[in-house]
């Protein structure tokens, strides 16, 4: 016999104080208790020095990291199956050197 089980219902809700800010630097850190996420803005003046300037750090146990890893797994496909294969290394893009409007 299979027990019914019942769905949860699950309210998602933002708090008061919910920000939304933007990272491209994500760095891990691990320890046997959790896993750390800390984010930040990576900008560089030359293309021999990246400063990073980190804004926020979450931590996660290893059961919610793993959950992460999965969910950002299948989102990722998703993505490059509807947009196309992303790639980590540069691809020698140059970029005017001065403002930008």
């Amino acid at each position: 016999m299979n027990p019914q089980i019942q769905q949860t219902k699950v309210s998602v809700s933002n708090a008061e104080d919910f920000r939304e800010s933007y990272a491209n630097s994500v760095q891990v850190k691990a320890s046997v208790w959790d896993f750390q996420l800390v984010f930040g803005l990576a900008a560089s003046e030359s293309p021999e020095q990246v400063n990073i300037r980190n804004h926020h750090a979450i931590y996660l146990s290893p059961q919610q990291a793993k959950a992460l890893w999965n969910v950002l797994g299948q989102n990722l496909a998703q993505y490059e199956q509807a947009f196309g294969q992303l790639n980590l290394e540069p691809t020698g893009a140059v970029f005017n050197q001065g403002p930008v409007n």
